[in-house]
């Protein structure tokens, strides 16, 4: 017979009021299932794998302390944690505000391969690619770059990020609508760049 009191089957919102309880195993459920989003967002917001695993401390920190405060019909439970996370970024970077440096690291998953081993120079412009644009976000002023975030890389709704952001959803179209033209203004002079030189390098090769 299955365990009726079995964490991998009970929701968030009631792994949440079992963690307001000292609920160790529901508390370990809740870790497991929501640190890929918090770790992802908090990533994105600073650049640095060493800051978003700390974020992501403080977050179930506050977890722990404040379980109780969550309130189930006012935000999902994700959304509350990024919310949290979105606190703690906001707090590390007015502390460190000489954190620019992206520290991406590798995350030990294999480089996919179509048709054949990866051509290293592909793989080469392809992480310039996403260096840049990784570079781009984080250029962005903060308010801009956590919607860009929450909508268009975590791919969160309208209505989740305003939860997050404790703004009106109005407020959150027009700030992603910004972040993008932004975004897009940065990324344009670099694109043209490569496309240039892209041109020159097939010239030469028929000089």
């Amino acid at each position: 017979m299955a365990d009726d009191t079995s964490t991998h089957r009970v929701h968030e919102d009631e792994l949440l009021a079992r963690i307001a309880t000292g609920d160790g195993p529901a508390f370990s459920e809740l870790f497991r299932r929501c640190h890929p989003p918090v770790f992802r967002f908090a990533l994105h917001m600073t650049g640095s794998v060493a800051t978003a695993d700390d974020v992501v401390q403080d977050v179930f920190v506050v977890v722990m302390r404040d379980a109780a405060r969550y309130q189930a019909g006012r935000a999902a439970a994700v959304a509350w944690l990024c919310g949290i996370a979105r606190n703690c970024v906001r707090q590390r970077l007015d502390a460190d505000r000489r954190l620019t440096a992206l520290d991406f690291a590798d995350t030990g998953e294999p480089a996919t391969e179509i048709g054949g081993p990866l051509d290293p120079l592909a793989g080469l412009l392809r992480d310039e690619q996403i260096e840049t644009l990784r570079r781009a976000v984080r250029a962005l002023p903060l308010p801009y770059r956590e919607t860009l975030v929450l909508c268009d890389l975590q791919e969160l709704s309208y209505d989740a990020a305003a939860q997050i952001l404790d703004c009106p959803v109005g407020t959150v179209r027009s700030r992603l609508h910004r972040a993008r033209a932004m975004l897009a203004a940065r990324l344009e002079p670099r694109e043209s760049t490569d496309a240039r030189r892209a041109e020159s390098g097939a010239k030469g090769c028929y000089a």
